[in-house]
């Protein structure tokens, strides 16, 4: 009997130089740095792990079949207030933001990228199923 997975424990992420890396993720979205040698960093943010890993001229953007650039990860916030907070923290942390976008679903989103270009994009509507797992005091958690 198959037991499905459960969760994802580690995203990995190409960058350019490590160190600039690591210490852009912490000093402009509040990461946690947990390791660092000269091929790659482990660093904590949004109850996920992530591995800045050494690459060439690569990055975790993908080409759609219309020919637009994407991002690969959504992270969620919870609601349009935190969302409009946080463009706004990540403006004045001159992390490069795209506008607020209405795409017809529920919530809004915007798209921030980092310092080697890796695009991600943030959702104003945190899941059902993270507060139902977590309770509403999922802060105090953390």
């Amino acid at each position: 009997m198959l037991t499905g997975l459960v969760r994802v424990g580690t995203i990995y992420i190409p960058v350019k130089k490590v160190e600039v890396a690591a210490k852009w993720y912490k000093e402009k979205i509040g990461a946690v740095v947990s390791y660092i040698d000269s091929d790659k960093a482990i660093i904590n943010f949004a109850n996920l792990s992530f591995f800045l890993v050494k690459s060439k001229d690569e990055s975790a953007n993908f080409v759609d079949s219309n020919g637009i650039e994407r991002f690969s990860i959504t992270f969620e916030v919870d609601g349009l207030n935190a969302l409009h907070n946080l463009h706004s923290d990540f403006k004045n942390n001159d992390i490069q933001v795209g506008d607020i976008e209405d795409r017809g679903h529920a919530g809004k989103n915007f798209v921030f990228a980092d310092i080697d270009g890796n695009k991600f994009d943030v959702w104003s509507e945190l899941s059902a199923k993270f507060k139902e797992t977590f309770g509403e005091n999922w802060r105090d958690k953390q």
